[in-house]
Protein backbone atom coordinates (compact mmCIF):
# COMPACT_ATOMS: atom_id res chain seq x y z
CA UNK A 1 0.00 0.00 0.00
CA UNK A 2 2.46 2.25 0.85
CA UNK A 3 4.55 1.41 -2.36
CA UNK A 4 1.58 2.30 -4.45
CA UNK A 5 0.95 5.94 -2.62
CA UNK A 6 4.83 6.67 -3.49
CA UNK A 7 4.10 5.82 -7.25
CA UNK A 8 0.91 7.70 -7.16
CA UNK A 9 2.85 10.46 -5.57
CA UNK A 10 5.48 10.71 -8.00
CA UNK A 11 3.17 10.04 -10.94
CA UNK A 12 1.45 12.90 -9.96
CA UNK A 13 4.72 14.98 -9.67
CA UNK A 14 5.11 14.45 -12.79
CA UNK A 15 2.00 14.87 -14.50
CA UNK A 16 2.35 18.87 -12.39
CA UNK A 17 5.78 18.97 -13.75
CA UNK A 18 4.91 18.65 -17.55
CA UNK A 19 2.20 20.64 -17.65
CA UNK A 20 3.69 23.63 -16.17
CA UNK A 21 6.30 23.25 -19.08
CA UNK A 22 3.94 23.03 -21.02
CA UNK A 23 1.86 26.20 -20.26
CA UNK A 24 5.40 27.94 -20.31
CA UNK A 25 6.45 26.36 -23.79
CA UNK A 26 3.09 27.49 -25.00
CA UNK A 27 4.35 31.09 -25.22
CA UNK A 28 8.14 30.24 -26.49
CA UNK A 29 8.67 27.31 -28.29
CA UNK A 30 8.00 27.36 -31.65
CA UNK A 31 6.26 24.01 -32.02
CA UNK A 32 3.83 24.74 -29.27
CA UNK A 33 2.84 27.62 -31.64
CA UNK A 34 1.83 25.33 -34.16
CA UNK A 35 5.34 26.11 -36.38
CA UNK A 36 7.16 22.94 -37.76
CA UNK A 37 10.02 23.74 -37.24
CA UNK A 38 12.59 23.89 -34.11
CA UNK A 39 15.41 25.74 -35.22
CA UNK A 40 15.90 28.90 -34.11
CA UNK A 41 16.12 29.89 -37.93
CA UNK A 42 14.16 31.92 -40.96
CA UNK A 43 15.12 30.38 -44.22
CA UNK A 44 14.04 33.16 -47.04
CA UNK A 45 14.71 32.85 -51.04
CA UNK A 46 17.22 35.36 -52.83
CA UNK A 47 15.29 38.25 -54.65
CA UNK A 48 15.66 38.09 -58.49
CA UNK A 49 13.40 40.97 -58.57
CA UNK A 50 16.46 43.08 -60.19
CA UNK A 51 18.89 43.29 -62.75
CA UNK A 52 22.33 41.19 -62.85
CA UNK A 53 25.45 41.93 -65.33
CA UNK A 54 28.49 40.49 -65.78
CA UNK A 55 30.98 42.66 -66.67
CA UNK A 56 29.06 44.81 -68.62
CA UNK A 57 27.06 42.56 -69.80
CA UNK A 58 23.26 42.28 -68.79
CA UNK A 59 21.61 38.75 -67.83
CA UNK A 60 18.84 37.52 -69.52
CA UNK A 61 16.49 37.21 -66.43
CA UNK A 62 13.28 37.22 -68.89
CA UNK A 63 14.74 33.66 -69.41
CA UNK A 64 13.48 31.11 -67.03
CA UNK A 65 16.31 28.58 -67.36
CA UNK A 66 18.66 31.88 -66.86
CA UNK A 67 16.50 32.88 -63.61
CA UNK A 68 16.88 29.19 -62.14
CA UNK A 69 20.60 28.58 -62.84
CA UNK A 70 21.05 31.91 -61.35
CA UNK A 71 19.17 31.37 -58.30
CA UNK A 72 20.99 27.99 -57.53
CA UNK A 73 23.92 29.27 -57.28
CA UNK A 74 23.08 32.60 -55.12
CA UNK A 75 21.11 30.23 -52.54
CA UNK A 76 24.16 27.46 -52.23
CA UNK A 77 26.48 30.56 -51.65
CA UNK A 78 23.82 32.60 -49.60
CA UNK A 79 23.23 29.51 -47.12
CA UNK A 80 26.87 28.41 -47.61
CA UNK A 81 27.95 30.42 -44.54
CA UNK A 82 31.38 29.14 -43.49
CA UNK A 83 32.82 29.47 -46.80
CA UNK A 84 30.89 32.79 -47.61
CA UNK A 85 32.06 34.62 -45.02
CA UNK A 86 35.74 33.46 -45.28
CA UNK A 87 35.72 34.29 -48.74
CA UNK A 88 34.56 37.84 -47.44
CA UNK A 89 37.48 38.36 -45.00
CA UNK A 90 39.45 37.25 -48.09
CA UNK A 91 38.26 39.98 -50.54
CA UNK A 92 40.14 42.43 -47.82
CA UNK A 93 43.72 41.42 -48.81
CA UNK A 94 43.41 40.25 -52.58
CA UNK A 95 40.35 42.13 -53.97
CA UNK A 96 42.35 45.75 -53.91
CA UNK A 97 45.66 44.08 -55.52
CA UNK A 98 43.36 42.83 -58.37
CA UNK A 99 40.90 45.51 -58.48
CA UNK A 100 44.30 48.14 -59.07
CA UNK A 101 46.00 45.12 -61.87
CA UNK A 102 42.39 44.30 -63.96
CA UNK A 103 41.94 48.10 -64.30
CA UNK A 104 45.65 48.75 -65.44
CA UNK A 105 45.23 46.25 -68.35
CA UNK A 106 42.19 47.02 -69.44
CA UNK A 107 39.75 44.03 -68.08
CA UNK A 108 36.54 44.27 -66.08
CA UNK A 109 36.73 44.60 -62.71
CA UNK A 110 33.94 42.02 -62.14
CA UNK A 111 36.93 39.16 -63.16
CA UNK A 112 38.04 39.45 -59.40
CA UNK A 113 35.18 37.27 -58.47
CA UNK A 114 36.60 34.26 -60.77
CA UNK A 115 39.40 34.05 -58.55
CA UNK A 116 36.97 33.52 -55.79
CA UNK A 117 35.06 30.69 -58.12
CA UNK A 118 38.45 29.13 -58.85
CA UNK A 119 40.42 29.15 -55.27
CA UNK A 120 38.39 30.82 -52.96
CA UNK A 121 41.07 33.25 -53.04
CA UNK A 122 43.59 30.82 -52.26
CA UNK A 123 46.60 29.13 -53.02
CA UNK A 124 44.81 25.81 -54.07
CA UNK A 125 45.51 22.75 -55.76
CA UNK A 126 43.16 20.92 -58.05
CA UNK A 127 43.55 17.19 -58.86
CA UNK A 128 44.42 18.41 -62.55
CA UNK A 129 47.22 19.84 -61.54
CA UNK A 130 45.66 23.69 -61.98
CA UNK A 131 47.28 25.78 -59.21
CA UNK A 132 47.13 28.77 -57.58
CA UNK A 133 44.21 31.55 -57.07
CA UNK A 134 43.45 31.66 -60.78
CA UNK A 135 44.14 27.88 -61.34
CA UNK A 136 46.46 28.31 -64.24
CA UNK A 137 47.69 24.80 -65.67
CA UNK A 138 51.46 24.67 -66.29
CA UNK A 139 51.77 24.82 -69.89
CA UNK A 140 49.23 27.53 -69.65
CA UNK A 141 51.50 29.32 -67.32
CA UNK A 142 54.41 29.52 -68.94
CA UNK A 143 52.69 30.06 -72.10
CA UNK A 144 51.53 33.55 -70.22
CA UNK A 145 55.10 34.16 -69.03
CA UNK A 146 54.72 32.49 -65.37
CA UNK A 147 58.18 30.78 -64.30
CA UNK A 148 57.10 26.89 -63.25
CA UNK A 149 60.16 24.43 -62.05
CA UNK A 150 61.25 22.62 -59.29
CA UNK A 151 62.21 25.45 -57.02
CA UNK A 152 59.68 28.38 -58.52
CA UNK A 153 55.98 28.43 -59.16
CA UNK A 154 54.51 31.95 -60.11
CA UNK A 155 51.24 30.49 -60.14
CA UNK A 156 51.58 31.09 -56.54
CA UNK A 157 52.52 34.80 -56.95
CA UNK A 158 49.43 36.84 -56.87
CA UNK A 159 50.44 39.63 -58.64
CA UNK A 160 52.68 38.09 -61.73
CA UNK A 161 49.63 35.57 -61.82
CA UNK A 162 46.86 38.41 -61.92
CA UNK A 163 48.95 39.95 -64.84
CA UNK A 164 49.17 36.74 -66.59
CA UNK A 165 45.46 36.04 -66.16
CA UNK A 166 44.86 39.55 -67.87
CA UNK A 167 46.41 38.75 -70.70
CA UNK A 168 44.51 35.23 -71.09
CA UNK A 169 41.44 36.31 -70.40
CA UNK A 170 41.80 39.26 -73.24
CA UNK A 171 42.98 36.70 -75.75
CA UNK A 172 39.21 34.59 -75.17
CA UNK A 173 37.58 37.97 -75.33
CA UNK A 174 39.30 38.37 -78.30
CA UNK A 175 38.48 34.88 -79.87
CA UNK A 176 34.97 34.45 -78.17
CA UNK A 177 33.38 38.03 -78.82
CA UNK A 178 32.13 38.94 -75.19
CA UNK A 179 33.22 38.49 -71.69
CA UNK A 180 30.56 36.30 -70.66
CA UNK A 181 32.24 33.65 -72.93
CA UNK A 182 35.46 34.66 -72.32
CA UNK A 183 34.63 32.98 -68.72
CA UNK A 184 33.39 30.09 -69.75
CA UNK A 185 36.05 29.32 -72.02
CA UNK A 186 38.23 29.72 -69.38
CA UNK A 187 36.59 27.40 -66.96
CA UNK A 188 36.10 24.52 -69.90
CA UNK A 189 39.26 25.11 -72.38
CA UNK A 190 39.11 27.13 -75.56
CA UNK A 191 38.92 24.64 -77.75
CA UNK A 192 36.22 22.71 -76.43
CA UNK A 193 34.14 26.10 -76.40
CA UNK A 194 34.70 26.53 -79.71
CA UNK A 195 33.67 23.16 -80.45
CA UNK A 196 30.20 23.63 -78.83
CA UNK A 197 29.66 26.79 -80.41
CA UNK A 198 30.31 25.44 -83.79
CA UNK A 199 27.81 22.53 -82.91
CA UNK A 200 24.99 24.11 -81.34
CA UNK A 201 24.69 26.59 -83.97
CA UNK A 202 24.96 29.84 -80.77
CA UNK A 203 27.40 31.89 -79.84
CA UNK A 204 25.84 33.35 -76.40
CA UNK A 205 27.07 31.44 -73.33
CA UNK A 206 23.53 31.69 -71.88
CA UNK A 207 21.77 29.36 -74.92
CA UNK A 208 24.66 27.20 -75.01
CA UNK A 209 24.18 23.70 -73.31
CA UNK A 210 27.16 23.15 -71.28
CA UNK A 211 28.89 20.25 -69.11
CA UNK A 212 27.72 20.85 -65.48
CA UNK A 213 30.54 22.42 -64.49
CA UNK A 214 30.72 24.97 -66.66
CA UNK A 215 26.81 25.29 -66.96
CA UNK A 216 26.95 26.71 -63.67
CA UNK A 217 30.67 28.18 -63.44
CA UNK A 218 29.11 32.35 -65.01
CA UNK A 219 26.32 32.07 -62.69
CA UNK A 220 28.75 31.59 -59.88
CA UNK A 221 30.41 34.20 -60.58
CA UNK A 222 27.03 36.69 -60.87
CA UNK A 223 26.48 34.94 -57.42
CA UNK A 224 29.74 35.69 -55.89
CA UNK A 225 29.46 39.48 -57.08
CA UNK A 226 25.42 40.12 -55.68
CA UNK A 227 26.39 38.62 -52.57
CA UNK A 228 30.13 40.68 -52.31
CA UNK A 229 29.25 43.81 -53.44
CA UNK A 230 26.48 43.90 -50.85
CA UNK A 231 27.34 40.88 -47.98
CA UNK A 232 24.03 42.68 -45.23
CA UNK A 233 21.61 42.06 -48.06
CA UNK A 234 22.45 38.34 -47.89
CA UNK A 235 22.82 38.14 -44.09
CA UNK A 236 26.65 38.46 -43.35
CA UNK A 237 27.37 40.88 -41.12
CA UNK A 238 31.27 42.26 -41.12
CA UNK A 239 32.70 44.96 -39.77
CA UNK A 240 36.10 46.35 -41.61
CA UNK A 241 38.54 44.86 -38.59
CA UNK A 242 36.93 41.32 -39.89
CA UNK A 243 38.63 41.24 -42.82
CA UNK A 244 41.99 39.59 -43.37
CA UNK A 245 44.56 42.20 -44.20
CA UNK A 246 46.39 42.85 -46.90
CA UNK A 247 50.23 41.59 -46.25
CA UNK A 248 51.89 44.89 -47.72
CA UNK A 249 53.97 45.21 -44.46
CA UNK A 250 57.85 44.40 -46.34
CA UNK A 251 60.54 44.88 -47.72
CA UNK A 252 62.22 43.47 -51.13
CA UNK A 253 65.85 41.96 -51.48
CA UNK A 254 66.91 40.87 -54.88
CA UNK A 255 68.42 37.98 -54.99
CA UNK A 256 70.74 36.99 -57.85
CA UNK A 257 72.31 34.15 -57.19
CA UNK A 258 71.40 30.46 -55.57
CA UNK A 259 70.55 30.12 -52.39
CA UNK A 260 71.56 26.66 -50.38
CA UNK A 261 68.55 27.08 -48.03
CA UNK A 262 65.91 29.19 -47.53
CA UNK A 263 65.86 29.44 -43.00
CA UNK A 264 69.18 30.14 -43.54
CA UNK A 265 68.07 33.00 -45.74
CA UNK A 266 65.21 33.47 -43.25
CA UNK A 267 67.48 33.61 -40.46
CA UNK A 268 69.89 35.94 -41.52
CA UNK A 269 67.03 38.51 -42.73
CA UNK A 270 65.26 37.95 -39.28
CA UNK A 271 62.47 36.27 -39.88
CA UNK A 272 61.60 32.84 -40.02
CA UNK A 273 61.09 30.60 -43.14
CA UNK A 274 57.29 29.91 -42.12
CA UNK A 275 57.05 33.50 -42.75
CA UNK A 276 59.02 33.96 -45.43
CA UNK A 277 57.36 31.42 -47.40
CA UNK A 278 54.07 33.15 -46.77
CA UNK A 279 54.98 36.29 -48.40
CA UNK A 280 56.13 34.24 -50.84
CA UNK A 281 54.29 30.95 -51.38
CA UNK A 282 56.32 30.95 -54.62
CA UNK A 283 59.60 29.99 -53.55
CA UNK A 284 58.01 25.88 -53.12
CA UNK A 285 61.47 24.45 -52.64
CA UNK A 286 64.00 25.06 -49.50
CA UNK A 287 66.54 26.13 -51.65
CA UNK A 288 66.96 27.96 -55.35
CA UNK A 289 69.19 26.87 -57.41
CA UNK A 290 68.84 29.58 -60.40
CA UNK A 291 71.43 28.37 -62.58
CA UNK A 292 70.27 30.97 -65.40
CA UNK A 293 71.52 33.64 -62.92
CA UNK A 294 68.00 35.20 -62.71
CA UNK A 295 66.43 37.99 -60.45
CA UNK A 296 64.10 37.35 -58.03
CA UNK A 297 62.33 39.90 -56.01
CA UNK A 298 62.13 38.19 -52.02
CA UNK A 299 59.57 39.96 -50.01
CA UNK A 300 60.97 40.02 -46.44
CA UNK A 301 58.07 40.75 -43.60
CA UNK A 302 59.16 43.94 -41.26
Amino acid sequence: MQKGIQWYTLAMAAFFTVAVLASYSDKTDPVSNGLNHTLPQIIKPVNLDRDFSFAGEPVPMDNFDVRERLDRELLSNTYWQSNTILNIKGTYRYFPLMEKILRENDVPDDFKYLAVAESSLRNAVSGAGARGIWQFMPNTAKGYGLEVNDDIDERYHVEKATEAFCRYIKDYKKRFGTWTNAAGAYNMGGTKMAKEIAVQRVKNYYDLNLNSETSRYVFRLIAFKAILEDPRNFGFYLDDKDGYAPIDNYKTVEVKDAVANWGDFAAEHGTTYRMLKVYNPWLISEKLTNKEKKTYAVKIPK
